[in-house]
């Protein structure tokens, strides 16, 4: 990751003032003694304690606080290693564990089921300290990409003012303090791209590397909008969108993941495999739905498509756009029809929509007192919301 993500503290580069805190699990002293002497002849780690039992292990992280965990794969006693290194990853304590093994008995890295790092005997200093500022650094990096979050506005219907709320969306996520990103996924028609009065050369999501994406790639591509957010636009030709693939769409958003605290999709209304990838990334699906009768018919048969696709009913909010505007339905006829009452609500404006969207500008920033800014404002904090109680349920 380049200098850029570093500053922004995407990744925090450790000062030797920043000591990394070490807490061992071994039962073999020799190798404990080979440790510490290893570790004597250095500042950059602190050994908090050697522990020869397994049963002390959690007790002590919850105590110590210790930014790594050295773990002997064998292990023995009543817990052994394998089984202690399970026990750590299901309380969730937030710390990397780097196992301690022998050639005879290889283990792979897997941070899903809690191996951080893979340290093989005989080892060196050197590979001590690579190790453990490898297993640090790359642990805080995919706990900042879990605090992400990555929202994709769609409708099954057009004509609701998807591409407007996903618009002010963004902005309003950005003023409210979080680095954000808008993806215009619309690719063959670039819905973004005629709302801002981009022109046709500006780069797009086609003009990353398909390879290897970096960072610095990014600054090259991205559409700095004036209100403060960066835009990934979608192709500027129609016949352009076929040369994105699903895998294509994994890695920017990986990597976006990586630079931004909030991202939003604005997706178009047919389900595509790029579609789905873009779906099944997501944490949250803002679904637009609006007091007409066809939007309604198509929001409860997509409704029935992301259940067969597997996706939770937590995954989709509703708003509800032009929400004073009725038009004759029943507000409890929709909640019905949609099976709980709707998350959001936005009032309609329609003089100040459309003369913000001629001058290509967000109402939330071209109007900030009123009450359409407000709703959408207010959204977004819901939102924020109800991500950081979605993370912190999911670690409690």
């Amino acid at each position: 990751m380049g200098p850029a993500a570093e500053a922004r503290g995407i990744v925090r580069r450790m000062p030797p003032s920043d000591q990394t805190r070490l807490l061992i699990v071994e039962d073999v002293p020799q190798v404990a003694q080979y440790i510490r002497g290893l570790l004597n002849s250095q500042a950059r780690v602190k050994l908090l304690d050697v522990l020869t039992d397994g049963g002390r292990v959690v007790p002590t992280i919850k105590e110590l606080r210790p930014d790594i965990v050295l773990v002997d794969a064998l292990l023995q006693g009543r817990i052994k290693g394998p089984k202690l290194v399970e026990m750590i990853h299901e309380e969730q304590l937030g710390v990397p564990v780097i196992v301690l093994t022998v050639p005879q008995n290889p283990i792979e890295v897997d941070p899903a089921h809690g191996i951080h790092g893979v340290l093989s005997m005989p080892f060196s200093g050197f590979d001590l300290m690579t190790r453990i500022g490898n297993a640090r650094k790359e642990f805080e990096a995919r706990q900042a990409i879990a605090t992400t979050r990555l929202m994709t506005v769609f409708a099954p219907k057009g004509g609701v003012g998807k591409t407007t709320i996903a618009f002010n969306l963004a902005v309003a996520l950005g003023q409210l303090g979080q680095r954000t990103v808008l993806i215009d996924g619309s690719l063959q028609f670039g819905d973004l791209r005629s709302l801002l009065k981009v022109p046709v050369d500006a780069p797009s999501i086609l003009d990353l590397p398909t390879d290897r994406i970096a960072e610095s790639d990014l600054s090259d591509v991205l559409w700095r909008d004036p209100s403060g957010i960066d835009i990934l636009l979608a192709p500027p030709r129609i016949e352009m969108a076929e040369m994105l693939t699903p895998r294509d769409v994994d890695k920017v958003l990986s990597l976006l993941r990586r630079v931004y605290e909030s991202i939003v999709i604005d997706m178009s209304s047919h389900l595509s495999d790029i579609n789905l990838a873009f779906l099944d990334a997501s944490d949250v699906i803002i679904e637009i739905v609006t007091y007409d009768s066809t939007t309604i018919h198509n929001t409860v048969a997509i409704a029935d498509t992301f259940r067969s696709i597997g996706y939770p009913a937590s995954k989709v909010r509703y708003l509800v756009n032009r929400a004073d505007s009725p038009g004759g339905i029943d507000p409890i006829d929709l909640e019905r029809a949609l099976g709980r009452v709707p998350e959001h609500r936005v009032v309609s404006d329609g003089m100040l929509v459309v003369q913000s969207n001629n001058e290509g500008v967000p109402f939330v920033l071209a109007s900030p007192d009123a009450a359409i800014t407000k709703d959408v404002i207010r959204v977004a904090g819901e939102i924020l919301n109800a991500g950081r109680l979605a993370t912190a349920v999911g670690r409690s």
